[in-house]
C-alpha cells in the first residue's frame, strides 16, 4: 500500500491548527485552569514559554507518526475515501483515545481535562481521517 506522505504532513499541520484553536480561543481558559497554569507567576509563565518551540516540534513529529499509522490502517482496511477516513478515525477515537484519556481522568481526578482532550482528539482525528481519505 502506498502512503501519501503529503497527506500525512498536511494532516499533522491540520492537527496543529485544530489544537491551537481548541486550546486557544475555544477552551484555552478552561484548560489552563484545570492544569493549574492560571495560578503561575509571570516568571513561571515566561519559563514555560521558553521551551514551547521544542514542545511544538516534538508534538509535530508525534503527529506525523500518528497520521502515518492512521493512513496505513485506513489502507489495510480499504477505507481510502472521505467517509472511510471518517469512520476509521471515529473507531480509533472510541476504541483507543477515549479509554486512555478516561483512565487518565479517573486516576488523575480531572474529568474536565478528559472532556477537553477527548473532544479535541475526536475533531482532530475526523479532520485528518477526511484528509487522508480524500487525498490518495
Amino acid at each position: 500500500m502506498d502512503i501519501n506522505y503529503l497527506a500525512v504532513l498536511a494532516s499533522a499541520v491540520a492537527s496543529m491548527v485544530v489544537g491551537s484553536v481548541w486550546y486557544g480561543p475555544l477552551f484555552g481558559k478552561q484548560f489552563m485552569a484545570a492544569m493549574g497554569m492560571d495560578k503561575l507567576s509571570p516568571e513561571q509563565q515566561a519559563d514555560m514559554k521558553k521551551g514551547m518551540v521544542m514542545t511544538y516540534i516534538i508534538q509535530f513529529i508525534a503527529s506525523v507518526v500518528m497520521f502515518y499509522v492512521l493512513a496505513r490502517l485506513m489502507g489495510n482496511l480499504g477505507q481510502l475515501t472521505i467517509s472511510g477516513g471518517l469512520a476509521t478515525a471515529f473507531w480509533v477515537w472510541i476504541g483507543f483515545v477515549v479509554p486512555l484519556k478516561l483512565g487518565d481522568a479517573i486516576w488523575g481526578g480531572k474529568m474536565n481535562l478528559f472532556w477537553i482532550g477527548a473532544s479535541n482528539m475526536l475533531v482532530t482525528l475526523l479532520v485528518t481521517g477526511a484528509i487522508l481519505g480524500a487525498w490518495r
